[in-house]
């Protein structure tokens, strides 16, 4: 069963919060609620919540079913 929802953890500050995931695409980037840093994607990730969530994104999830 895909999930929709992840906690981003923000690398700047470790302020954490659930947010629901867009299940067509990737999310490149993500403002952190915490302390306004702009989040890109790690390196090799193709967005936000592969590089800080914790759950893949939707089309991440489809890849491995």
């Amino acid at each position: 069963m895909m999930q929709l929802k992840s906690t981003i953890r923000c690398p700047e500050c470790g302020y954490e919060k659930e947010e629901r995931m867009p299940t067509d695409a990737c999310q490149f980037f993500y403002e952190c609620t915490g302390c306004g840093t702009l989040l890109k994607p790690k390196k090799g990730d193709c967005c936000v919540f592969c590089s800080y969530g914790s759950v893949k994104c939707p089309p991440k999830q489809k890849e491995r079913a």
